[in-house]
This record gives C-alpha cells, structure tokens and sequence, in this order.
C-alpha cells in the first residue's frame, strides 16, 4: 500500500485545490464600530449556472490515522467549504486532475480552526474528521442536477501523520 505523508495545511500548499479558511494574519478592515476584525472575502464560491448557495451541517464519525484512503470524489458543479464548529484538526485529501480521473493524491492536517474551501471540481476524500464530535459548517452547491462523481482506487492508500 503507498503511503502518503499529511502535511500541514498551509495557504500556499493548498491553492491548486482551493482555499484555507483562517483567521489569520492582519484584520482586512474593523467593523461594527471598531469592535470586530474581518478578515474580508476568504473563498471562491462558485455554484455554477443552475445551482445556489446552501448551508448544511453534517455530523461525520472520527476517524484515525494511518487512514485508509480507497476513494475520492469531485463536484463538476460547484465549490464545497467545510467549516469545523469545533477546535479540532481534521484530514482534508485531495489529489488533481489527470484527464477526468484523480492523479496522485495528497493530504494536508488542519490546524484547530481552520477550515477549507474546494474548489468546482477538486478530486477530493470524504470528510474526515480525527476527532468527535465531527460538527461541520458545508457551504456548497444546492441544484436538481446530479453534482458527484466517485473514483475508486485500485489498491488504497495508506496516510500518515
């Protein structure tokens, strides 16, 4: 089995696939009469042509690492952001695309209070929180059009911390 090493979930490792959702660095600007920081416009949000924006709250069971990665999956329609209600890491996989189906993939931890925007079309695992309760905020694509694809993986990956 490959093994894949997670790396830490920066800005800049994580561009090709979409946006990290932090509070980092300076405020953007102060609002509410100086008496809030905004960090201004963080993600692309792009639900496509025949969808809009929704928010939903999903509830996925810890996992552990080494984790078994056997699959991924994209949405062709629309860009996904996973908001953690809590202040736990979690394990974002996400691999690029190579002519319609995933090339290698690669894994990334996330910081307590990080979250992530994928972009349309980013191969990517499921959620995969690492520890309970799995609580998340899911911006995405609300559409009548089928909006997922699967690959299964020949042989599975092995991820690592």
């Amino acid at each position: 089995m490959t093994e894949i090493r997670a790396l830490p979930l920066t800005p800049e490792a994580f561009a090709p696939f979409g946006d990290v959702l932090d509070a980092s660095g300076p405020y953007d600007k102060l609002i509410n009469q100086g008496l809030c920081g905004r960090w201004h416009d963080r993600a692309r949000l792009d639900f496509g042509p025949e969808g809009r924006a929704g928010i939903s709250i999903f509830k996925a069971e810890p996992r552990s690492l080494p984790y078994r990665l056997e699959m991924v999956e994209r949405h062709p329609d629309g860009s996904q952001a996973f908001l953690p209600m809590s202040e736990h890491p979690f394990l974002v996989i996400v691999a690029p695309d190579a002519g319609g189906i995933p090339g290698d993939p690669r894994a990334f931890l996330t910081q307590p209070g990080q979250g992530i925007n994928l972009h349309r079309g980013t191969w990517h695992g499921v959620l995969t929180p690492l520890h309970a309760p799995g609580l998340f905020a899911v911006v995405d694509r609300i559409g009548a059009t089928p909006n997922l694809q699967e690959h299964w993986f020949e042989a599975p990956f092995s991820v690592t911390a």
